[in-house]
């Protein structure tokens, strides 16, 4: 089986074209699982049955692993048994209509009111990189844009007489309303300040880096992180993390999961449920902290 494995392991990198890291991972898994089926007197890959890899998952669970590593054991197992029957070693796959647990979703990270407006006001609006942060922190929290749309905006993405911006790749644009302080920060950015970061005239980016080009996500996620800790927020912020407190707050504000579905562009309304079990979790702390009987 060890030969196999090998084989296979290679398999994935030359033919399938997968990277070292996840060659390494099916092969971390894989011995693992034919340590466990050896252990049990397996020593031919025909000889294993569902029973064995059902065992294993279990030993998995009960041995306090993560949900998520057992999924992704059970798809190494899957791939491995794929490419066994592919190459004709085995006739049957044990690994087929295998139950596996469900990878674990987990809730985004929402900033309260609270923090978000010490994140919006952290920035100093008295030099051109400042006003630059605050009118994208802005632009982030007002709109729920992802942080790859927010750096391709253009300068006629936003209207700020009607207040809103057009966002997202062609064929799938939107336009997303923002509103009245927001503009005033993309105002004022767009004053004097954006000047002070152009290197040429013909550059159409919205915001712009010390070298007078588009700012990259790179660039963005430091300057967040900046803020972050300028604001003394201590959960674990990513550039979609104001993404997630706008769609959140929203909602506990009473709007309706359509329209937050259409301003986050979201294709499905399942992925945009998922901020109603965030509201619903703060709803229960609230509960819990603040009622006699909680």
């Amino acid at each position: 089986m060890r030969t196999q494995l090998k084989a296979f392991i290679a398999y994935m990198a030359e033919e399938k074209g997968r990277s070292a890291s996840t060659a390494d991972s099916y092969r971390r898994d894989l011995t693992q699982f034919l340590d466990f089926a050896e252990s049990r007197g397996v020593t031919e890959a025909g000889q294993i049955r569902k029973s064995h890899i059902a065992a294993y998952l279990n030993e998995m669970k009960r041995a306090g692993k993560a949900p998520s590593t057992v999924v992704r054991a059970s798809v190494s197992i899957r791939s491995f048994f794929h490419y066994l029957i592919r190459e004709s070693v085995v006739t049957q796959d044990p690994s087929l209509d295998l139950e596996t647990p469900k990878p674990e979703k987990k809730l985004p990270v929402v900033l309260s009111v609270e923090e978000v407006e010490r994140l919006l006001n952290a920035p100093d609006t008295s030099n051109a990189q400042g006003a630059r942060d605050k009118a994208m922190l802005e632009v982030l929290y007002a709109t729920g844009i992802r942080v790859s749309e927010l750096i391709a905006l253009d300068l006629g993405d936003i209207d700020l007489e009607l207040r809103f911006l057009r966002c997202g790749a062609a064929g799938k644009e939107r336009i997303v309303p923002i509103g009245r302080m927001t503009a005033e920060s993309v105002r004022f950015y767009l004053g004097p300040m954006r000047g002070q970061l152009t290197k040429r005239e013909e550059e159409y980016a919205l915001f712009l880096n010390q070298l007078g080009t588009r700012l990259t996500r790179q660039g963005f996620w430091k300057i967040i992180k900046k803020y972050a800790a300028a604001a003394g927020i201590q959960a674990d912020i990513t550039p979609h993390t104001l993404r997630h407190s706008f769609a959140a707050h929203l909602l506990e504000n009473g709007a309706d999961l359509r329209s937050v579905q259409e301003m986050l562009g979201h294709s499905d309304i399942s992925t945009t449920q998922i901020y109603t079990h965030v509201t619903k979790r703060n709803m229960k702390e609230v509960y819990e902290m603040h009622h006699p009987r909680a």
